[in-house]
């Protein structure tokens, strides 16, 4: 892993500089887009430069990491709805090029797997966007995931419920139980991982991710086992990281072998 620190706000051009250097070398290279408060830094600053005329996804593709079993896709609180809001509506995405598991489907193994075929099909994730949940979640693969496990129906924690009730008008009894998410072996097929934790309640996940034992316990732990893992972190998450002097000094110096260090 690489990991860097640095303010809140300018994790999202950091971010967006990877996204834009990949679409520069690829046009048509293939994203996978997490939801959620993560990103939405990254997003807004993706947006202003493809205003800008910076960069363009016109060529590109996305897929999105998970969404809620039950919701109708035009439910605001749907991650179909809220990627479409805070990406896809704002850059030049062609029709059809960002897709995600169907959560309303009547069959939902199949449209897990068929959701699969369509990212083999594509080529393989290129970057992957990822958020990480107090529970260690990363998509919405709860603590006991398969490290071998692919896109599939699985049962939210009672904590991730809860934290997700702020998209629910505060009402945890709305958040749905169940969800569809791309798995921790899909996850660790991307080509890079980059994985964005901001705030004071994710750094016990982002120190078990970065220092801990690999363990079902904490899924995030999985991606030490990904060859190109980028973790990017505000103050506060980093809080609990007992090397972060080191992690700041690979940082401070990544410049000088052009931004490309062992992770």
């Amino acid at each position: 892993m690489e990991i860097i620190v640095t303010d809140a706000d300018a994790i999202g051009a950091l971010v967006a500089d990877e996204v834009e250097a990949l679409l520069a070398r690829r046009p048509d290279a293939v994203l996978g887009l997490a939801t959620g408060s993560s990103p939405l830094r990254v997003y807004d600053e993706l947006a202003t430069r493809v205003r800008a005329g910076r960069m363009s996804f016109a060529g590109a593709r996305g897929f999105t990491l998970d969404e809620y079993v039950g919701l109708a896709p035009d439910d605001p609180r749907s991650y179909r709805a809220v990627i479409h809001d805070e990406l896809v509506s704002r850059v030049d995405f062609a029709p059809g090029a960002v897709l995600g598991p169907d959560g309303g489907a009547r069959d939902l193994p199949a449209a897990c797997a068929a959701f699969e075929r369509e990212i083999q099909a594509a080529g393989g994730i290129d970057l992957q966007l990822l958020g990480v949940g107090t529970t260690g979640h990363i998509a919405f693969n709860e603590p006991a995931s398969s490290f071998a496990s692919r896109t599939r129906v699985k049962t939210l924690t009672a904590q991730t419920r809860r934290d997700n009730a702020r998209f629910f008008d505060g009402d945890v009894a709305a958040v749905p139980r169940h969800c569809l998410t791309q798995g921790l072996g899909t996850i660790l097929e991307s080509r890079q991982a980059v994985v964005i934790a901001t705030g004071a309640a994710k750094a016990p996940a982002v120190r078990e991710m970065v220092e801990g034992a690999v363990s079902a316990r904490w899924p995030c732990t999985a991606l030490q086992l990904h060859p190109n893992a980028l973790v990017v972190l505000d103050e506060e998450a980093a809080a609990g990281l007992e090397l972060i002097d080191y992690y700041r000094e690979v940082a401070e110096h990544r410049a000088a072998v052009g931004g490309h260090v062992s992770r």
